[in-house]
């Protein structure tokens, strides 16, 4: 009686007729006969290995446990290779990943094991996929789960972060004080340039307003010389003999016996001669 196998779309069966490889069969039904055939399935979604925990020796002679995870899956156009080139893919790539690792690790110093996870994800990716491709198989992703370093070194590690956090936190006061004296300092410039140019302007005030105040002084002399010019301009020459007169009485009601008079006063007393001639 024929055997009927209902193959999915993520799977393949590899069908043997009397132990001699017919190939790949499905998705859909395949038939197997008792006796004469044998199958085997493979599955060709992606598949996940968890690497277990394992103590690595990094390229500075540091013991480090690191776990892993691998993403695998057969290639569709490979598929028999994975039951003709190898007994059990599975068992086989977790082998390779563990060897693989520590190779990986072995030529990389704690330090950059820590900070370059990425990095060494490919590595073992591109590693691993190179040596499964003979089997069919094809090795998508790889990620470090998790890293721990012995407590020594993880003591110091915590040492070093602290001791760099202080650093930073110096550095950053440090950016800070710098920061606010050369705003201080250029508040004060500032402040210095305005008042300067405040005392500037205040200066040019001044002298503007004593220049004005200067010129309007001479002009009010000006024309109080002009008016005083203009009233002498219409005193003639009687009404100043008559001022000359009164001045003289005013000299001889003094006490001194003896006067200088000037030269201009023999003028007078002939303009008097002729003023007291026109009143007779």
């Amino acid at each position: 009686m024929a055997i009927i196998n209902f193959v999915r779309d993520y799977e393949r069966v590899a069908r043997f007729r009397l132990g001699t490889f017919e190939g790949m069969m499905g998705p859909g039904i395949v038939i197997a006969l008792p006796i004469i055939h044998q199958i085997q399935k493979i599955d060709t979604r992606v598949t996940v290995l968890d690497i277990p925990r394992q103590t690595n020796i990094t390229k500075d002679n540091a013991p480090i446990e690191i776990d892993f995870l691998v993403y695998l899956r057969v290639n569709l156009a490979d598929a028999q290779k994975a039951v003709l080139e190898v007994e059990d893919y599975t068992s086989a790539v977790v082998g390779l990943a563990t060897t693989t690792l520590r190779a990986v690790i072995g030529d990389i110093d704690l330090d950059d094991v820590l900070s370059q996870r990425d990095r060494i994800n490919e590595l073992i990716r591109s590693r691993l996929d190179g040596e499964t491709e003979r089997w069919g198989i094809k090795v998508t992703n790889v990620e470090i789960r998790e890293i721990d370093p012995p407590r020594d070194i993880q003591e110091a590690m915590n040492r070093q972060m602290s001791a760099e956090r202080v650093r930073r936190a110096v550095v950053l006061e440090a950016d800070g004080t710098r920061e606010a004296a050369v705003t201080i300092a250029n508040g004060e410039r500032e402040a210095t340039i305005l008042r300067a140019e405040g005392d500037r302007q205040a200066e040019i005030l001044a002298a503007e307003g004593d220049q004005q105040a200067a010129v309007l002084r001479a002009n009010g002399y000006a024309d109080a010389l002009t008016a005083i010019h203009a009233v002498a301009s219409g005193v003639d020459a009687n009404t100043m003999t008559l001022q000359y007169v009164e001045a003289l009485k005013e000299l001889g009601a003094g006490d001194s016996t003896k006067f200088v008079l000037p030269l201009e006063l023999t003028k007078m007393f002939g303009n008097l001669g002729s003023i007291t001639g026109q009143d007779d």
